[in-house]
């Protein structure tokens, strides 16, 4: 099923699909985790909107590339221009709605890659490298700065975070984000990961929710 941006009310909203902008390292405990150094300032990535996929029916993911690493986070749709640097009531109006997502990583290609000071597109960027579940409607969310994010895996809760814990909070990232490259209608962001995160199993069960709002169940399975 080629993937299209829907809310969970199963309406398909009319954005193309656009890029996928990522911030690493958003919490200060996931990048401990990973032996990495707390960034001062927003580590930003893109994914193109390529390796988007929906959860329905299971998600695949490659077998011969090593360890694939799940990375749960909130994701924001993007639902008018933004560029420049806007203020905060433009940020917000912008926002069309909020999803739990998954960015996945080959984390043994990314290692090489860091240790020779490389991109990492390879390790982030692979065809099915983003699921994103629907997202629910801006305005049913009161307090960005409270919205939690949960993954279990085969029924155990493996990540459970919340963006009160965030570095760079929802909006004064959209801002530094935006002030950089624009964003475009159907583009996402994917907020960070909290800690918590660790390899996928073929076969495994996840449990992906925005706490409060919505949870996906899905299936790991291997690609064909």
């Amino acid at each position: 099923m080629s993937y299209q941006h829907r809310y969970t009310d199963g309406t398909r909203i009319h954005f193309p699909v656009g890029k996928v902008v990522c911030v690493g390292r958003n919490y200060a405990e996931h990048a401990k985790e990973l032996n990495n150094p707390v960034p001062t300032e927003p580590l930003l990535f893109i994914k193109p909107g390529s390796c988007v996929v929906c959860p329905e029916g299971g998600f695949s993911i490659p077998t011969d590339r090593g360890v694939v690493h799940y990375e749960a986070e909130i994701g924001v749709l993007i639902g008018k221009p933004l560029s420049r640097k806007p203020d905060n009531e433009e940020v917000l109006d912008a926002i069309s709605g909020y999803a739990a997502a998954l960015d996945l990583t080959l984390r043994d290609v990314q290692s090489k890659l860091k240790e020779k000071g490389l991109p990492w597109e390879l390790a982030k960027s692979f065809d099915g490298a983003c699921v994103l579940t629907a997202f629910i409607h801006s305005d049913e969310v009161g307090d960005l700065t409270d919205m939690g994010i949960r993954l279990s895996i085969n029924g155990e809760v493996r990540q459970d975070g919340n963006s009160r814990d965030m570095l760079n909070p929802i909006i004064p990232l959209i801002q530094h984000i935006a002030g950089n490259f624009s964003l475009q209608p159907g583009d996402v962001v994917l907020t960070g990961t909290p800690v918590g995160v660790g390899p996928l199993n073929i076969g495994d069960t996840l449990a992906l929710s925005l706490v409060g709002h919505t949870e996906t169940q899905m299936k790991v399975l291997a690609r064909s």
